[in-house]
């Protein structure tokens, strides 16, 4: 096989993702206006796909499914079903390890594919993307846009800014063409520069990637820390890299096989909640899953964080605070009375309509401190049998009393992942 001097970088990109997913399952949907949607009734009626028919009455991706209604009445409006794409998600791995075994995964919909030593065997990288696109539409009945470049970082951007706008939905961005093709574009569509960020550069006069790959990076990085401060240092050189196309992280397979830094739940609440016991509910319901999810990956953690926002929709108030513990833990009962504690401290009493819970600075939980006034070893016994009967029967197999009142959510969030229905 061949040496290749350059690297040969796919990104593939889902459209559409969960909604190309319904469509292929409902052909009778084929030529209307689908949209993938949460529940109106549970506040949760934000759009998390659109296929290209809904999107040319204008609607877009976290949209409220109430505004999308008015700009198309017609619209037909589908529940996810979480599993079923992750499913499909991990189907499309497999035909693209079909031509590499260096896929790596960047989310649910994208993933990077490194053809360099497959260009013997299968043919030039266009080749091998139409390859790729045929194989995945006729088995998933989802059509992929590919950037093709020398690096990660081109190959995004080839496909956000240019192949998901081409009919054949395939683009190359040479390294060499990084100045023709690159520059020139306005500098919001640079990968990682949002609606913030583009703000801040136009006042800072640079309104293209050309203007931030030019900048000298000591006067980026100048320029920047004025604005931002010192900790701005890092961010100016991660922009002035993208800007040059400039990216050496090769495609890795094991990225999410890396230990997590946090492990968090949030939810959005059916309705708001005033009373302090209704709070306490899903404050622990969520404690619970947090606790029960380092348990199963084997963490503890030092730190706890607590997350809220409060009603109004158009003002709302809120906070994210966080505290040490002590000893690190992943006992449910230690981290609800600091949940508790960080909550009532800094809740200002607005009706609450979102909430969270995060545990960080994660460890080994095997290496615990014995204290003398719990029994740990006896609460850790517990937990683990509570925890291998919910995984045997469910998460609701075993529910506290207080999850089965009114504002109790367990039922409902345990036939979902990630917030959205399986």
């Amino acid at each position: 096989m061949r040496e290749t001097a350059e690297r040969v970088i796919l990104l593939a990109d889902c459209q559409s993702f969960y909604a190309s997913i319904e469509k292929a399952s409902h052909p009778e949907c084929k030529n209307k206006p689908v949209v993938v949607a949460g529940s109106v009734e549970r506040r949760s009626g934000i759009i998390l796909a659109a296929c290209p028919i809904a999107k040319q009455y204008g609607i877009t991706t976290a949209e409220r499914l109430g505004i999308a209604l008015n700009k198309c009445p017609e619209l037909v409006v589908l529940r996810p079903r979480m599993q079923h794409y992750i499913d499909a998600s991990i189907m499309i791995t497999g035909i693209y390890q079909e031509f590499t075994n260096l896929v790596e995964i960047f989310s649910i919909d994208e993933q990077f594919l490194d053809i360099t030593a497959s260009l013997p065997l299968f043919g030039d990288p266009v080749t091998i993307a139409k390859a790729l696109q045929q194989k995945v539409l006729l088995q998933t009945g989802v059509w992929i846009r590919v950037g093709i470049s020398s690096n990660k970082m081109l190959a995004k951007m080839a496909t956000d800014i240019w192949a998901k706008k081409n009919k054949d939905g395939i683009f190359t961005l040479p390294k060499t063409e990084v100045e023709a093709l690159l520059w020139p574009q306005p500098v919001h569509k640079m990968f990682g520069v949002g609606s913030r960020m583009t703000t801040h550069f136009t006042r800072l006069g640079m309104h293209t990637i050309g203007d931030i790959a030019r900048t000298p990076l000591p006067r980026l990085k100048d320029r920047l820390r004025f604005r931002f401060g010192k900790q701005s240092d890092i961010h100016a050189e991660v922009l002035w890299r993208t800007a040059n196309g400039i990216d050496d992280s090769p495609v890795t397979p094991e990225t999410f096989n890396t230990p997590p830094k946090s492990v968090g739940h949030m939810m959005t609440l059916p309705r708001d909640y005033m009373e302090p016991w209704e709070v306490d509910t899903v404050l622990l319901e969520l404690t619970e899953e947090v606790c029960r999810d380092c348990r199963r990956k084997k963490y503890m953690g030092h730190v706890v964080t607590v997350n809220c926002m409060c009603s109004p929709y158009e003002a709302p108030t809120g906070f994210s605070r966080q505290m040490k513990l002590l000893d690190p833990t992943n006992h449910t009962k230690t981290v609800f009375e600091a949940v508790k504690q960080l909550f009532y401290k800094y809740w200002d009493g607005m009706p609450v309509r979102r909430v969270g819970v995060t545990i960080s600075q994660l460890m080994d939980d095997q290496s615990y401190q014995l204290t003398l006034f719990d029994d740990q070893i006896k609460l850790r016994a517990l937990e683990k049998v509570t925890d291998s009967i919910k995984n045997r029967y469910g998460s609701t197999a075993i529910v506290r009393a207080s999850s089965l009142t009114a504002a109790g959510q367990a039922a409902d969030r345990s036939i979902k992942i990630g917030g959205h229905y399986k």
